[in-house]
């Protein structure tokens, strides 16, 4: 009689979906705010024993202002928080064709430094130009500066298959010390250690107002961006080489790409872009430079890109959920007393959840239903 063995699968056996639905990627993504959100208020109500849906109210006042009888929905907290979305919207832009080609550029912060540098040095020392060939200086420069700060990690990854995260994280405290020295030498007034506001009288190298209103420039310029980067990586050739390259160099190179040329201008009009949040940052929002200008948005853009699957315009909804959590957190921890740290603590715990929702849309648990008898 032959001898059977009892083979006992395991009790949550994880597998990878080969695709799932818009509609319950989209459901999917909703309960997990959801959760976060009941998480969260639980929290909350422990420490400030309040009601959540008051906090959670206090969270959308501190995003776009409080509801009064004269409440108009484009204040100025409404146009801030428009304001600082177009900024992490920008840089987000600027990442998806390097990641879409799996290179991990991590160094989207110093960037967008060099390339506020870059705008801050033409706002101070090109400042009697007329204001349209100044602002065709600033744009080139920004662009010119982030490319160039993007060439080295791509050249070497090109060439000796460097690891490009390492690189471009490096290249980012480089970019701090050469904001801090460039600080030192404008800083205004001398002894400060900080630039100050750069053409406070006369304005020059600001974003103009437009309609009468000072940041709707910001949303052009960064609109204009994200729609011509989803025509480039969808419908253009150098996109669908992005595209195969991402997939798989073998694959690139059977097929005649010439990999290192894909790599090296990827990661130039990347940086580029880049750059360009820095031009935006300084003309368009702080009027000045300094270590901050970027403020960890080149990290949380990572987190738009890969959320959005590179779509930008799907970019445009994960930057403004993004910055609505930032914004209300802070305020909800300035309105009941709470420290800085309670505000992170639930903007982490709100990510955490999303990010969480990712691994159900793309795989699926699999739980076991009888034992297996293998001969």
């Amino acid at each position: 009689m032959a001898n059977v063995a009892t083979h006992k699968e395991p009790l949550v056996r994880i597998a990878k979906r080969d695709s799932i639905p818009f509609w319950k990627s989209t459901i999917v993504r909703l309960i997990s705010i959801v959760l976060a959100l009941i998480v969260c208020g639980g929290i909350i109500y422990l420490l400030v024993k309040v009601n959540p849906l008051e906090v959670y109210k206090s969270m959308v006042e501190g995003a776009f202002g409080s509801f009064s009888k004269d409440y108009k929905f484009f204040n100025r907290r409404t146009w801030i928080t428009i304001r600082d979305t177009m900024m992490l919207l920008c840089i987000a832009v600027g990442l998806a064709p390097a990641f879409k080609m799996r290179f991990w550029n991590i160094g989207a912060e110093g960037q967008i430094l060099v390339g506020g540098i870059a705008t801050a040095a033409c706002m101070i020392y090109l400042k009697d130009l007329p204001p349209v060939v100044l602002f065709i200086c600033m744009v080139v420069t920004s662009l010119l500066a982030g490319a160039i700060w993007s060439f080295l990690p791509a050249l070497f990854k090109a060439k000796w298959n460097t690891n490009e995260t390492l690189f471009t994280l490096m290249m980012n405290y480089v970019a701090i010390q050469l904001t801090s020295f460039f600080v030192a030498l404008w800083e205004n007034p001398y002894g400060s250690n900080t630039v100050g506001v750069i053409n406070p009288t006369g304005h020059e190298g600001w974003f103009p107002s437009v309609f009468g209103q000072d940041y709707l420039l910001n949303v052009i310029v960064v609109m204009i961006v994200t729609v011509g980067m989803f025509i480039y990586l969808k419908y253009s050739k150098q996109g669908y080489e992005i595209a195969v390259v991402g997939d798989s160099e073998n694959t690139a190179r059977y097929a005649g790409i010439n990999v290192k040329k894909v790599i090296i201008r990827t990661m130039l009009i990347s940086g580029a872009i880049c750059g360009l949040s820095g031009f935006v940052a300084v003309s368009g929002a702080s009027h000045t430079i300094s270590i901050s200008t970027a403020g960890g948005k080149g990290f949380t853009a990572i987190i738009v890109a890969w959320l959005a699957k590179f779509n930008t315009f799907t970019m445009i909804l994960i930057s403004m959920l993004l910055v609505f959590l930032d914004k209300g957190a802070i305020e909800i921890a300035s309105k009941y007393d709470l420290n800085d740290y309670v505000a992170s603590m639930i903007t982490g715990i709100i990510l955490f959840f999303i990010l969480g929702s990712e691994f159900f849309i793309n795989y699926r648990m699999i739980f076991r239903h009888k034992n297996k008898e293998v001969q």
